[in-house]
């Protein structure tokens, strides 16, 4: 299976590699207010399109990553108490707080 993944990895890293040898072409790039940027090679017009896309569409992913990370959690918590109460095993919530940290005298 590694060596299959690597093979992909080579294929499109030659593919991508032959793509940008193909699209050096320079071409302007116009922003707003008429800002023109002038001789930019295509394919680093093409490369930070996509790096930009990439990172958007990560930021888009991460609250709901954090989301189920957080719930994920709360029911490993659930989870641990209820084995507790089958097993028997006083919570931490049913302990006192003597027997955790003796009172010590004034």
């Amino acid at each position: 299976m590694r060596y299959l993944v690597w093979t992909l990895r080579l294929l499109v890293f030659v593919a991508v590699l032959m793509f940008a040898l193909k699209n050096t072409e320079p071409v302007a790039v116009t922003f707003y207010n008429n800002y023109v940027i002038q001789s930019v090679p295509l394919i680093v017009v093409m490369l930070v399109t996509f790096v930009v896309g990439a990172l958007f569409g990560l930021l888009l992913t991460l609250p709901a990553g954090l989301r189920r990370r957080r719930e994920a959690m709360r029911l490993r918590r659930e989870l641990e108490r209820a084995q507790a109460a089958v097993n028997g095993a006083p919570t931490a919530a049913a302990v006192a707080p003597e027997v955790v940290a003796p009172m010590s005298p004034l």
